[in-house]
């Protein structure tokens, strides 16, 4: 669920999106904590553990301008153990008026602890498929914000929005991120003047002629009970058309009347939206149904599975949402922890938008801003701790799950070529034991890892689990005609991380206006690194399209004398054993290096003028000569 602010979205231009890129992701990831308390006491339900729920008949009464709600909610479930009762989440603010199974009332108890806890009277086999349905009714808890009335343009309006903690509030469920309910008919009845909205498609409406009508919706993919959802206002009904045929779909958007002409004109985007994400990825994902909109009062967005319930429609929220579809209900992240899988990829083709839709300058301006927010702070990891999951303003931390999600998600893309990352992509979502199912971090590592041939553990250590960034200092040098060496440094912000392994990307610039841009393998501290470069360098350029997270990195030409000093020669040249230097008598040596073929160092010296070559690597070896009178880089084969 992201957010973004109703005015902003109202008066921004067609196309348009703030450059304030992580503040309108911050707005984002306000929306989805004012969907729950700052701070829960949760923890994973282990008395909702042992059974799956395979179907949910959601019979819902509701009237937008009443804030209370009855339904009867009807679970087709199995167990996985002997059972003698069964729990659901359910506040103890609404009141379960009877529980019945095969049409026989069955006893139970609400608790203190946001349980209804139902005696089924005799042992339930393990493995056996059964049914029962609860009646209830009340005041919803207020406390999560999952349940709101408002009113727009004098018209009561009702939405909910659950994540992670707030479906309990308003229906009896199993909330864990461990259960999707495989398939969801909902049967809604509210005042005849408005109209409902619900997950999947619309297949039937009936007036009950006592002012009353009922809309039938049926979602038939495994859906979490947090993107279960339901809406009502006197909306219009909008509809566009999306796919590529066979896969068309509608695109069903419900919007309020007086903004009708404005939010049509911005849901045009929403198109190329959908073809950019279907050529990178693969079809939408519940294309059998719908994708829709759903206006309502949000300061920003939730992704509901096939209708997005939105604030406005800013084309950063508009892609934002859409993402989701794939990359948190398609998929969804296995615990909480995990929300990176969510949210960081959300923003992230948010992002893709951007650069497919405005160009890579406007995709650099985008990731700078991110890169700012996420080093405004010098700690903090992707991955969230245990104890950070019942702190729901951390879960929807817009630094660290929204923006450095989105970021080491390209940083990954950077590392590893877009080939590969995008089809690891498409091999994780089409992954048959994790598509419409749960994922955690190590899947994704895994399918990009096999992508891409690469051993990502460092990578995922460094950037995911761990905290901070790294900041980098860099010296290059003209060496030889043609070559350039480079002297690579870092320092950690967080003690968690003792070094960053990562590509470091440069700009080297010539006097003639030429540019080059190179990526240094950065394996090590105080790494040289040489680079073939056709001109003789003016200007090196740090991170120069913002492709990695660091902060007060610098590249700058290093200050050594390169003049070639006349009379200095090496011989034997090729050398099998000893190789000599000769000197002029003016000039005294201070120290020798020796380096690789790669760069690396081999072998130093003080002042000695001959040198023992014979355990030295064969082929092309290089030695600096540090004289009083400067510098000589010179060539030598070792035989």
């Amino acid at each position: 669920m992201k957010s973004f602010s109703l005015l902003v979205a109202l008066f921004s231009v067609f196309f348009g999106f703030s450059q304030d890129h992580s503040s309108a992701n911050k707005r984002i990831a306000e929306s989805e904590m004012n969907s729950s308390s700052n701070l829960v006491n949760f923890a994973v339900n282990s008395n909702t553990s042992n059974y799956d729920i395979k179907y949910h008949r959601l019979e819902f009464s509701i009237n937008p301008a009443n804030y209370f709600i009855s339904g009867k909610v009807t679970t087709h479930y199995v167990a996985t153990q002997n059972l003698n009762t069964i729990t659901f989440d359910l506040t103890n603010e609404l009141t379960v008026s009877s529980v019945t199974r095969h049409g026989n009332p069955l006893s139970f108890a609400q608790n203190n602890n946001d349980e209804l806890v139902i005696n089924l009277g005799s042992t339930q086999n393990a493995m056996v498929l059964d049914s029962l349905s609860i009646n209830y009714s009340g005041v919803p808890s207020n406390g999560e914000n999952a349940f709101t009335t408002y009113t727009h343009a004098g018209v009561s309006g009702l939405y909910t929005l659950s994540e992670p903690y707030g479906a309990r509030d308003w229906w009896p469920c199993k909330q864990d991120l461990n259960d999707k309910v495989d398939k969801v008919d909902f049967y809604i009845t509210a005042p005849s003047q408005y109209v409902s909205v619900a997950n999947g498609i619309q297949l039937g409406l009936v007036n009950n002629s006592n002012g009353t009508k009922t809309t039938h919706f049926r979602h038939n993919y495994p859906i979490p009970a947090y993107l279960i959802a339901i809406a009502a206002t006197n909306y219009v009904v909008f509809t566009q058309q999306a796919g590529t045929a066979p896969n068309t779909f509608p695109i069903v958007n419900y919007i309020y009347p007086e903004t009708q002409a404005s939010v049509q004109n911005s849901l045009a985007v929403t198109l190329p939206i959908m073809n950019l994400f279907e050529n990178l990825f693969e079809t939408y994902p519940f294309s059998s149904e719908k994708y829709g909109h759903a206006q309502c009062a949000l300061g920003g967005g939730m992704e509901h599975s096939t209708v997005s319930f939105m604030g406005g429609f800013d084309r950063n929220l508009i892609a934002h949402e859409l993402a989701h579809q794939w990359f948190g209900n398609k998929i969804t992240c296995g615990t909480w922890k995990d929300i990176w899988l969510n949210e960081g990829f959300a923003t992230y083709l948010s992002g893709l938008v951007v650069e497919n839709l405005d160009g890579d300058s406007s995709f650099s301006t985008w990731k700078g801003s991110l890169v700012n927010n996420i080093t405004s702070q010098a700690g903090g990891a992707v991955y969230l701790t245990d104890a950070e999951t019942e702190n729901v303003g951390r879960i929807f931390s817009s630094r660290l799950s929204y923006n450095k999600g989105a970021m080491v998600a390209h940083m990954l893309r950077f590392k590893i070529g877009d080939v590969a990352f995008f089809q690891g992509l498409k091999n994780y979502l089409a992954d048959p034991n994790l598509a419409y199912g749960y994922a955690i971090t190590e899947n994704l590592k895994t399918h990009l890892a096999t992508a891409s041939g690469m051993n990502l553990d460092e990578f995922f250590n460094d950037w995911v689990f761990k905290q901070g960034y790294p900041t980098y200092t860099i010296t290059a040098q003209n060496w030889t005609a043609g070559q350039v060496r480079f002297l690579v440094n870092q320092t950690q912000s967080h003690s968690s991380v003792n070094f960053f392994e990562m590509p470091v990307p440069v700009r080297v610039t010539g006097a003639g206006g030429q540019s080059l841009d190179l990526v240094l393998d950065n394996t090590a501290n105080n790494q040289v690194i040489f680079k073939t470069v056709p001109f003789a360098i003016t200007g090196v350029i740090f991170n120069p399209n913002n492709d990695i997270i660091s902060k007060n990195s610098s590249a700058t030409l290093g200050n050594d004398d390169f003049v070639l000093i006349e009379g200095i020669n090496l011989y034997p040249n090729p050398a099998s054993n000893t190789l000599n230097l000769q000197l002029p008598e003016s000039i005294s040596i201070e120290k020798a290096i020796f380096y690789n073929s790669l760069g690396q160092i081999i072998m130093e010296s003080k002042s000695e003028i001959s040198w023992d070559v014979s355990a030295l690597p064969t082929g092309i070896n290089y030695i600096k000569i540090f004289t009083d009178s400067g510098t000589k880089q010179m060539k030598f084969v070792k035989a």
